[in-house]
């Protein structure tokens, strides 16, 4: 039985990874910051936190890195830990950029020291890329322009792990993943802010929806479809980076439109917009190339753009 640890397990990726393994027949291994407390909701939700050892692990600290490897002997590392939001980035810089560039660091660190054959996916971001020209699609050799101390944080850890895997040999994949939603999305992402709010508009409340710019276009996919990419990435014979995206892009003010004509109301009678949410600098148009992803994993894309945003909308009135 293979055995995997997915650091941040937690998280929406984590949550949607860990039955994705568990289905293959993993033992399956999660860390959080502090397990002993830690809730696990989307474990909950997913109906699989009895299945999922779960261990306490502060990865700027190397000592509980490497206990944590040691203690789980995982054949395969999935790396999606570190601070998640864009947006809080640019408050907190700092522990941004430690999270994930120092996070990472230990963890390639850990590895090497303990000269086992472990491989280990470690979720890059579309976010290196910066502002992609309209009419063009970022892939793997499109050079990095991050617009956000969270963007610079993850192309700093992206270089890692290429160094690593070409100074020490170690079997190191980097995930540039574009945008990705969810059911399990927290509150705080915008997606899941529009969903819960037009639904709750459409149930009568007369709240109204307050968003940041409309026209930043975004490429967006199904989170499950993503995760089954990290996955194959590990299978390969030799590792390498791919950019796992939809390849189609939507302005904000679709997506908005879209959530609020599937619940039979017009936005603009809904929606206001608030200057003081847009960010210091934002990325405008960003839209990815997944030919390799398809040509080399067979991964594709699930669930259509306007498919993604209906079954958001349906497990959100459920809930």
């Amino acid at each position: 039985m293979k055995k995997a640890l997915i650091c941040g397990v937690s998280g929406q990726d984590g949550g949607y990874l860990a039955k994705l393994l568990l289905d293959k027949g993993y033992q399956v291994w999660g860390t959080s910051r502090d397990a002993q407390v830690a809730n696990f909701s989307n474990l909950v939700h997913l109906g699989i936190r009895d299945r999922v050892n779960v261990l306490s692990m502060a990865q700027n600290d190397f000592r509980s890195v490497l206990n944590t490897l040691s203690r789980a002997e995982p054949d395969e590392i999935y790396f999606l830990s570190g601070q998640s939001s864009v947006g809080l980035s640019f408050d907190q810089p700092a522990e941004s950029i430690e999270s994930m560039t120092l996070g990472t660091l230990n963890l390639l660190e850990a590895v090497r020291f303990l000269a086992k054959p472990m491989r280990i996916y470690h979720a890059s971001s579309s976010e290196c890329f910066g502002d992609v020209a309209a009419g063009t699609f970022a892939n793997e050799y499109t050079p990095f322009r991050p617009r956000s101390p969270y963007g610079v944080a993850k192309a700093s850890a992206h270089w890692l792990v290429i160094n690593y895997r070409e100074a020490y040999g170690l079997f190191c994949c980097n995930g540039i993943l574009f945008n990705h939603e969810s059911p399990l999305r927290p509150a705080r992402f915008v997606t899941r802010k529009i969903v819960s709010t037009a639904c709750r508009i459409a149930a009568g409340s007369e709240e109204r929806l307050t968003l940041g710019r409309l026209d930043i276009a975004r490429d967006w996919g199904w989170a499950p479809d993503f995760v089954d990419a990290m996955w194959r990435m590990l299978q390969q014979e030799q590792p390498d980076d791919y950019v796992i995206a939809t390849g189609k892009s939507h302005t904000l003010e679709s997506f908005v439109a879209i959530v609020f004509e599937q619940l039979g109301l017009d936005w603009r009678a809904h929606v206001d917009v608030d200057t003081a949410l847009y960010r210091p600098a934002e990325i405008l148009h960003s839209v990815g190339d997944p030919d390799k992803a398809k040509q080399v994993l067979g991964w594709c894309p699930s669930l259509s753009f306007s498919r993604m945003i209906e079954t958001l909308i349906v497990v959100e009135k459920k809930a």
